[in-house]
């Protein structure tokens, strides 16, 4: 099966691809699509390991669902496209970085200056029915993407695995924290992140004293 998908992580999940829970998967979004209104476009389902090849990672920042309203996915996790009203969750983002590193908020909520830098903006599902939030859970796309999470801690060292919530939160088991720093707190969505927790985590900072404490360049957050 040909799996239109960047070179170097299609070398390192090339076993995922030849998996009888892959061609279901594959045939389950063919026929959503087909059927429904689904998001992110088709040419973005993997527009976050397009953007971060496997070699330029250093955070992975890890979200659950794309967002399953008209215009907003964009194949990045808490990403929007430019001129797309941000959502809560994206401004809390935001203002946690101007409030830990001072860098105003931005204008747009389009996180591809940010994948370019090495940040994995992975969703856990890829894929979404519009207007049904969790649709294409429990498909197979966890599987694929915990093997894009685990053949990272395998294969690489000093990255930064940012967790936020408990779903991601959940994620850490597949992490050595002895090779890789795990910053976790709540979601920044406004029920979590007003109930505390989440302002003040300065896992923008914290990230980038780790990679620079083992020689990488910073992220401009």
């Amino acid at each position: 099966m040909d799996v239109k998908i960047e070179p170097s992580w299609k070398e390192h999940l090339e076993k995922e691809f030849q998996q009888p829970y892959f061609a279901q998967l594959v045939q389950m979004v063919r026929q959503e699509y087909a059927r429904y209104t689904c998001y992110p476009p088709g040419r973005l389902i993997f527009n976050a390991f397009k953007l971060c090849p496997f070699y330029k990672v250093k955070v992975v920042i890890i979200g659950q669902d794309p967002y399953h309203e008209p215009g907003q996915a964009m194949g990045l996790s808490f990403s929007v496209p430019q001129g797309v009203p941000m959502p809560p969750s994206l401004i809390n983002i935001f203002k946690e970085i101007q409030g830990d590193v001072g860098t105003p908020m931005p204008s747009s909520g389009d996180l591809t200056r940010w994948a370019t830098q090495g940040v994995l903006l992975l969703n856990a599902t890829l894929t979404v029915r519009e207007h049904a939030a969790g649709s294409h859970q429990r498909k197979g796309w966890e599987i694929f993407t915990d093997a894009a999470i685990r053949a990272l801690n395998k294969e690489r060292e000093h990255l930064v695995f940012i967790l936020w919530g408990s779903y991601a939160r959940s994620k850490a088991a597949y992490i050595d924290r002895k090779r890789h720093l795990v910053l976790q707190s709540v979601h920044p969505s406004p029920l979590s992140a007003n109930r505390g927790g989440w302002f003040g985590n300065r896992h923008f900072s914290q990230a980038n004293t780790y990679l620079e404490a083992h020689g990488e360049t910073p992220i401009q957050w």
